[in-house]
């Protein structure tokens, strides 16, 4: 997986995502069980979510593995007038910090780390980085949208004047995983268009194998909810939410 060219296009194709409603969620979690507002964006992206939690008063820092994205975090920043800390990190080892209120992996970058030692190392470092009472907030996508969306339609398409895609999906090499296979033509300064190839894998397991890594982490699991609702997953449940108390 790479960022390289892909940080640039990133916040157009993500144009309808949900970052009102991850943000919501993060201020009603923190504000229901009373901890500060001192918070880690692991894998922060181009800052989207960081920089509206940090125009709604929290203390925010983003680590992320692509300098790319972080960059372009850095300047969209700067041009809303917030201020936030980027780092460029790998979420398996990030740090050392001042221990944090609150810690979120959202936007299923969570599904990137393919190898289950990697999301142990991950859940163990946030335990870590914690203060006690601390919240741990993160989703994935479920076993049904890696089987049954993401392999059952294989082939998503945008056209769009600067910049169209095809997005097609495979069944990756590593159980439930997919690999993301995205054509990107983008239109040049003369009017031509570039082709630029990207593979992108996402790995995912069932709630309980989350779950059990929570608790080995030492965690005390709070919530297991779907899809921005406040209601336990059923068996069509697309992305799951995970809230974890240190």
């Amino acid at each position: 997986m790479t960022y390289e060219r892909f940080a640039s296009w990133y916040d157009q194709l993500m144009s309808d995502a949900p970052y009102d409603a991850w943000c919501a969620l993060v201020e009603r979690t923190v504000a229901s069980y009373h901890v500060g507002k001192r918070l880690l964006d692991l894998g922060c992206g181009t800052g989207e979510l960081a920089i509206r939690l940090a125009e709604k008063g929290f203390e925010v820092t983003g680590v992320d593995l692509s300098e790319q994205m972080l960059a372009i975090a850095q300047m969209k920043a700067e041009e809303r007038g917030v201020a936030l800390s980027f780092f460029q990190q790998d979420m398996r080892e990030f740090g050392p910090f001042e221990p944090f209120d609150t810690i979120v992996i959202f936007c299923d970058s969570l599904n990137y780390l393919l190898q289950e030692e990697d999301v142990i190392a991950t859940f163990s470092r946030a335990y870590d980085q914690l203060r006690p009472g601390g919240l741990f907030l993160f989703d994935v996508h479920s076993l049904f949208k890696m089987e049954n969306v993401f392999l059952h339609h294989r082939t998503f398409a945008s056209n769009d004047e600067q910049v169209s895609y095809i997005w097609n999906c495979y069944e990756g090499s590593w159980p439930h995983s997919v690999e993301h296979e995205l054509t990107f033509f983008v239109q040049l300064e003369e009017g031509m268009y570039e082709r630029v190839d990207e593979m992108h894998v996402q790995r995912t397991y069932d709630v309980d194998q989350y779950v059990m890594w929570l608790k080995q982490a030492g965690f005390r699991l709070l919530h297991v909810w779907a899809d921005f609702t406040e209601q336990q997953p059923t068996k069509e449940s697309e992305r799951i939410f995970f809230i974890a108390q240190k």
